[in-house]
C-alpha cells in the first residue's frame, strides 16, 4: 500500500477559519471593494491604489503596452522621498511619530527618528551626495547591515534622483566586484563595521579589498557604526562631519512615474548576477500594498521587518512599503537568537510589535526554542506573522497560530524579486488561511499555472508560475542588459511573466509553491545560484565535476550540499574541507554547504545535463523514485548513493 502524498493531504485540509478576535471589519469592506474593481480590470484597481499617494504631477496614461514593455501612470511625476517621508513628516498625527525603531546587536544601543527627524536627516543626506558630484541618474551603493543610515541614505537617493543598489554586508570583496562592476556606483555609502552573533566584520577592510576593481567608485561615504574613528584614507569621507555640514533643506526632485529608482543584484541560472530595475511609482504602489493589505497595517503601526535589508523583502516591507504606509519600522541590526534565543521575544515585547514579516526559517528557529520560551512572553499586541521568500511547512504554520504570541494568524506570501511584490497571499483579517499555501491572488494581479507547453492545468496538477498581465511593481529590465531581461523572462512562453517556479492549486483555489524549476535555491530566504557556488567549487584544481543543489533543512528550508568528483589520488576529507572554506569566501556565510559528498560520476541524461533532481532525493530519502529513463549510466545512482552512505 503506497503511502498518502503529504502535499495533497495538506491541500485537502479543509481552511482555517479566521478567529472571529481577527476580524478586521473596514479591511473587509475595503478588500471587497478593491475585488470588485478587480474584477472589472486590474487597471481599476491600480487606479485606485494610485489615488493614495502624492503625485506632482497627474499621471495620464494609466497602462501602456504588455509583457515585456510596459510602463503604468505614464506622464505622472511624484517622489518616492516625498511620498515615503515628507508627506508623513507634514502630517499632525505622523510627523513626531517615530518612522524608525533601531537596535544594535550590543544591548545598550538603540535610536529613534521620528517622521521629522528622518525628513531632516534625508534631506542632509542628500545635499550631502550632492557635494560629491552625484546627480540624477547615478548610482550609489550601499553596503551596511540594518541600520537607520540605510533608510536615510536610499531616500536621499530617491530625493534627488539617483538611483541606488544595496549590498549584502555579508559579501566578500568579489561578491561586491561581481555587482559593482555592472553598476558602476559614482559613490558608495558603507558602514565601517557589522555585529553579528558578537563578531565584529570590518565591511571598510573588506570595501578597501574590493575597491581596486570598481574604478567607477569616486568617493566613499563612511559611517562610523563602531565608535572607533577608523582613520580614513583618501576618497573616503566621514559621513557624520559630512552630513552635519548640510543644509536641512532640499527639494524632492520630480520623477516620471517609469524611471529607474533602484538596482537589486539577483543570481540567476548563470555565474554573472543580474541587476534588476525597478520603477519609482510602480515599485512603490507594489510595496505598499504588501503593507497594506498582507500585514493589513495602518498608519502609527509598529511593523518589524525581521530580515535583512540586503533582502528585497526589507525594501517592500520596511524601507519603502512600511514608510509609504506610515508605519513606524522596528530595525534590528544582528542575530534574533544572540545574545540568547530570548532576543527575538525580547525586542517584539519590547516595542509592542503588532506586524511581523520575516522568512519562514525566523519561525522554524522560534520553534526549537520550545514552547516554554514562547508562553513567557505572551506578546499581547501582535496582530499578525506573515512570511515570504520560501515555503512554509504546515508544522510551523500551526506551531506559530498556536504558540506566538495570542495565537496570531499567519499570512504565507509568494513573490520574487522580479515582481517587486508578493502577489499570492490571505489578506490579514480578511481571509481564511490553510497550512503551507499562499492563499490566492491578491487585487491588481494574474497568476495563473501552466505546462511545459504553456497550458493552463487543471486544479491539482503541478505546473509552472506564469502572470499574464503586467504589474507595476515589476521590474523593467535589467540594468545595462534589456536583451538578458527579454530573455529570462518573457522568452519561455511570450505574452506572458516565467516565474521560474513550480506550484500547484488547490480545490478552494489557494496556491502552494512546490520550488524553483531552475537551478537558483532559497537558503532562509536569500536567492542562491547553484552555478556561483559551482563556480567556486570547481575551480579548485583538484576538481573534476560538481553539482549543487538544495537540500531540505529543519531550520533554514533549504541548505546547499554539494556532489563532487575528485581528481584521482586526492585527499577527500581535506578537500571537503576546502571547498567548504572556498565557498563561503567567495559567497559568504548564508552559502555555506551543508555537506560535500565525494563521488566517482554524476547522474547525468545523454545530452549532458547533470539529473540534480535525483541526487536530491538520495540525500533526502535515501533512494531515487522518480523517473530516470533520461539517465545515460545508471551506474552513476549507485555511485552517488555510496557517497552518502561514507
Amino acid at each position: 500500500m503506497s503511502k498518502p502524498n503529504p502535499l495533497q493531504t495538506l491541500m485537502d485540509t479543509p481552511l482555517d477559519p479566521l478567529p472571529e478576535k481577527w476580524l478586521n471589519k473596514e479591511r473587509q469592506e475595503l478588500a471587497e471593494m478593491a475585488r470588485a474593481l478587480d474584477a472589472e480590470s486590474p487597471d481599476k484597481y491600480w487606479q485606485w491604489a494610485s489615488e493614495q499617494f502624492r503625485w506632482m504631477t497627474p499621471w495620464k496614461t494609466l497602462r501602456e503596452g504588455d509583457f515585456p514593455d510596459f510602463k503604468f501612470f505614464s506622464g505622472g511625476y511624484m517622489n518616492a522621498a516625498d511620498n515615503c517621508v515628507d508627506r508623513h513628516a507634514e502630517n499632525p498625527k505622523l510627523a513626531n511619530k517615530a518612522a524608525i525603531i533601531w537596535e544594535g546587536e550590543p544591548l545598550d544601543e538603540s535610536r529613534q527618528l521620528t517622521y521629522l527627524e528622518l525628513r531632516d536627516e534625508v534631506s542632509r543626506c542628500a545635499n550631502a551626495l550632492k557635494s560629491l558630484g552625484v546627480e540624477k541618474g547615478d548610482v550609489v551603493a550601499l553596503y551596511m547591515q540594518n541600520l537607520p543610515e540605510a533608510f536615510v541614505v536610499a531616500h536621499a537617493c530617491n530625493r534627488i534622483g539617483a538611483i541606488h543598489t544595496i549590498l549584502f554586508s555579508g559579501f566578500p570583496a568579489d561578491a561586491i566586484v561581481s555587482r559593482l562592476e555592472t553598476a558602476e556606483p559614482k559613490v558608495i555609502v558603507i558602514a565601517d563595521k557589522s555585529y553579528r552573533r558578537g563578531k565584529d566584520v570590518n565591511l571598510l577592510s573588506t570595501w578597501r579589498e574590493a575597491k581596486g576593481d570598481c574604478p567607477s567608485v569616486q568617493n566613499t561615504l563612511v559611517f562610523d557604526r563602531s565608535g572607533e574613528q577608523p582613520e580614513l584614507v583618501d576618497g573616503e569621507v566621514d559621513y557624520r562631519t559630512l552630513l552635519d555640514a548640510q543644509s536641512h533643506e532640499c527639494a524632492c526632485v520630480p520623477m516620471e512615474a517609469n524611471e529607474a529608482s533602484f538596482l537589486v543584484f539577483t543570481s540567476g541560472t548563470t555565474s554573472k548576477p543580474k541587476g534588476v530595475v525597478h520603477s519609482v511609482a510602480g515599485f512603490m504602489m507594489g510595496a505598499w500594498a504588501n503593507v497594506f493589505w498582507q500585514l493589513g497595517a495602518d498608519p502609527g503601526d509598529v511593523c518589524w521587518c525581521a530580515t535583512d535589508v540586503g533582502w528585497l523583502t526589507f525594501p517592500i516591507q520596511s524601507l519603502v512599503g512600511g514608510l509609504a504606509a506610515g508605519t513606524t519600522q522596528v530595525c534590528y541590526e544582528g542575530s534574533p537568537d544572540y545574545p540568547s534565543n530570548e532576543r527575538f521575544y525580547q525586542i517584539a515585547e519590547k516595542y509592542k510589535v503588532k506586524k511581523i514579516i520575516t522568512a519562514p526559517t525566523l519561525i522554524r528557529m522560534l520553534r526549537t526554542f520550545g514552547d516554554d520560551l514562547a508562553a513567557k512572553y505572551p506578546l499581547p499586541e501582535l496582530e499578525v506573522m506573515s512570511v515570504q521568500g520560501e515555503p512554509l511547512d504546515a508544522g510551523s504554520y500551526h506551531w506559530a497560530r498556536e504558540k506566538l504570541g495570542p495565537g496570531v494568524p499567519v499570512v504565507n506570501a509568494y513573490g520574487q524579486t522580479e515582481t517587486g511584490s508578493t502577489w499570492t497571499y490571505p489578506i490579514a483579517g480578511v481571509d481564511t488561511t490553510k497550512a503551507g499555501s499562499c492563499g490566492s491572488p491578491v487585487p491588481g494581479y494574474r497568476g495563473i499555472i501552466v505546462d511545459d507547453e504553456g497550458k493552463e492545468v487543471p486544479v491539482g496538477v503541478r505546473g509552472h508560475f506564469v502572470l499574464t498581465y503586467p504589474l507595476p511593481s515589476m521590474a523593467r529590465t535589467i540594468w545595462k542588459d534589456h536583451d538578458r531581461y527579454i530573455e529570462s523572462y518573457f522568452s519561455q512562453l511570450p505574452g506572458t511573466y516565467w516565474c521560474s517556479d513550480e506550484g500547484v492549486k488547490d480545490a478552494d483555489g489557494h496556491i502552494w509553491v512546490l520550488g524553483r524549476s531552475d537551478d537558483v535555491i532559497n537558503v532562509a530566504g536569500h536567492r542562491l545560484s547553484t552555478v556561483e557556488i559551482e563556480t567556486a567549487i570547481t575551480s579548485h584544481p583538484k576538481v573534476n565535476d560538481a553539482a549543487v543543489m538544495g537540500v531540505t533543512d529543519d531550520i533554514k528550508g533549504l541548505v546547499p550540499i554539494a556532489f563532487v568528483n575528485l581528481a584521482a589520488g586526492s585527499d577527500e576529507t581535506l578537500i571537503a574541507g576546502e571547498l567548504k572554506a572556498r565557498v563561503q569566501e567567495a559567497l559568504g556565510g548564508i552559502a555555506r554547504l551543508e555537506a560535500v559528498y565525494v563521488t566517482t560520476a554524476l547522474p547525468k541524461t545523454r545530452t549532458g545535463k547533470t539529473v540534480r533532481r535525483l541526487l536530491i532525493e538520495i540525500v533526502e530519502q535515501g533512494d531515487t523514485n522518480s523517473d530516470t529513463s533520461s539517465l545515460e549510466d545508471l551506474s552513476t545512482l549507485e555511485a552517488c548513493r555510496q557517497a552518502t552512505r561514507i
